[in-house]
């Protein structure tokens, strides 16, 4: 026979609250608590991404003009017009070009900016400074500075040529095919490089130190180390600057609209440049820039997808 004991007075039983039984919560309150705080977000999305995206499906199915507005559904005329257009495979050729170059430009010194930065110590403030400066001044101001400079009449570049003898008199840097890309690719370069560098330097500086340790325990030199430490740790940031670069480089505008306008002879004019160009100057066609769009939208799809299955992929596969 067990005797129980009552408990003293003024306690209260474990399985109670002292304030009372607890009231169920509401599942369905919770849930528009949730939306409530989401719905600013989701508006946004739903304004300023779907119905513009849409829009633009909408318009590369339709005879839509600049002046004379849609003029019913042409699917998929605009498309074979688009592919028919001369500047369209030229312009293919040299975004892919100039995002080759700029992608190898900017990821391997910005990589190597970061391991400079990582390792010094008295200059490390100073340098990190002077790296990151240019990346807080827009693409668009940067553009035009640059532009300045490569003016054979107020810029420095052109009188700095002529007198070291490459040029005979004032010539612009940008009146030829070469200059005008690999002048762009210096300012690119300027403006992204330090922005590349503290994406990397974040990877690395996520690195532990005992890996290094335990690698040169073992007798690891430093091309070892970087091979199959430093790298295979630093993929996710890898990765990452890759896409941006990549995509970045993909979607150029505005360095080569204010310093080059294309040309010349249009050997410089990107996908999105023709986008402009078939809007609002040579065709005046919504539909076909639309309908280039969507084209530049699945290829990006594409590149960035793919981009994610290499970084992805295990190397000992």
């Amino acid at each position: 026979m067990s005797l129980k004991t009552a408990p003293p007075r003024g306690a209260t039983s474990p399985a109670q609250p002292p304030d009372g039984p607890r009231r169920p919560r509401n599942p369905h309150r919770r849930s528009w608590q949730g939306w409530a705080y989401a719905s600013p977000t989701a508006a946004l999305v739903l304004v300023f991404f779907v119905v513009p995206i849409v829009l633009v499906f909408v318009m590369a199915g339709s005879d839509w003009t600049l002046l004379g507005g849609n003029q019913g559904g042409n699917l998929p005329e605009n498309f074979t017009a688009v592919l028919d257009h001369r500047m369209f495979w030229p312009a293919v050729t040299f975004t892919l070009k100039y995002t080759a170059i700029a992608t190898v430009l900017l990821i391997g010194l910005g990589l190597g900016l970061a391991f400079l930065v990582q390792e010094s110590t008295r200059w490390r403030a100073f340098l990190r400074t002077a790296f990151l400066l240019p990346t807080a001044l827009g693409l668009a101001s940067a553009s035009l500075l640059f532009y300045a400079l490569y003016s054979p009449q107020v810029g420095p570049i052109t009188p700095l040529l002529d007198r070291l003898g490459l040029t005979d008199g004032p010539v612009s840097v940008l009146g030829t095919a070469d200059g005008a890309l690999w002048s762009t690719v210096l300012l690119i370069v300027w403006r992204y490089a330090g922005f590349y560098m503290l994406l990397l330097l974040v990877g690395l500086q996520g690195i532990p130190g005992d890996v290094y340790e335990a690698a040169r325990l073992d007798g690891a030199g430093t091309r070892q180390v970087f091979l199959h430490i430093t790298l295979p740790l630093l993929k996710p940031s890898l990765a990452l600057s890759t896409i941006m670069c990549v995509t970045g480089s993909l979607l150029a505008f505005d360095q080569f609209y204010i310093l080059t306008k294309g040309g010349p002879d249009g050997s410089t004019m990107t996908l999105v440049q023709l986008v402009y160009n078939l809007a609002f100057e040579s065709k005046r066609d919504i539909g076909m820039a639309a309908a280039l769009s969507v084209i530049v939208l699945f290829a990006l799809v594409i590149i960035n997808v793919v981009q994610l299955r290499m970084m992805r992929r295990n190397p000992d596969e």
